[in-house]
């Protein structure tokens, strides 16, 4: 799968903030992804010092695991809050690179809009890939919301000062709520919308669910292909 060639990655902080700011400008805030297929979760695991990206691809609406790629890889910029994709894409980059099946959504296990310069890792993945992409994090980064309903689907806005940055969603009764923000190439209400269509009974929407488990080192099983079917391919 091709990536974009946006900026160098052995950037000092200060220009990687520099970055930041320049490409948020170009992440566009709507849209409702039509013609679903193919699903990619993206997680990454940092054991003793490396990182181990992930990236799961589900059909849709089935959610069978078509294709996941897993690489590990030493992480060569330090560890800084709302920095973290300069950090951890490099090695997510390799993972999509190696994909054979193209995913027509991406659900990122990190923050989207909802990043102190509006250009979190679901941000920054979208614009590489060029792909509708969701921001679904499991802790807040900025801003502040109120309580959030026990009900199944029970949303509330994360607002940062007066702005919407996302949306705290419970997805299940009784587990914590997710967090949903705008990555690329998609409206708010539409991110929320999928993070509850593609859960299966769990806290995580299943190709988050499971992008964190291979990121994690646990094996997933990828289903027998019907004979006859044709994937979402390049």
């Amino acid at each position: 799968m091709e990536i974009q060639q946006l900026h160098p990655w052995n950037l000092e902080p200060r220009d990687a903030i520099a970055t930041q700011k320049r490409l948020a400008s170009q992440i566009v805030l709507e849209g409702s992804p039509q013609d679903v297929l193919t699903v990619a979760g993206v997680d990454i695991a940092t054991p003793s010092g490396r990182g181990r990206g992930a990236v799961v691809v589900l059909s849709y609406p089935d959610l069978r695991v078509l294709e996941s790629q897993v690489v590990e890889t030493e992480l060569t910029f330090p560890y800084i809050p709302g920095l973290l994709a300069f950090r951890e894409v490099p090695v997510l980059a390799e993972a999509f690179q190696r994909l054979s099946v193209r995913p027509d959504l991406l659900l990122v296990d990190g923050q989207g809009l909802a990043h102190q310069r509006r250009f979190g890792i679901a941000c920054h993945l979208g614009l590489l890939l060029d792909l509708p992409t969701i921001g679904c994090a499991k802790s807040r980064l900025v801003g502040e919301h109120a309580p959030v309903g026990e009900e199944a689907g029970s949303r509330v806005e994360l607002r940062d000062g007066p702005e919407v940055i996302g949306l705290v969603v419970r997805t299940r009764a009784g587990v914590t709520p997710v967090y949903v923000s705008v990555g690329h190439r998609i409206g708010l209400a539409e991110a929320a919308e999928w993070v509850l269509r593609l859960c299966r009974g769990y806290r995580l929407p299943e190709p988050a669910r499971l992008a964190h488990q291979a990121a994690g080192g646990q094996a997933v099983a990828v289903a027998p292909q019907p004979a006859g079917e044709q994937m979402s391919l390049f």
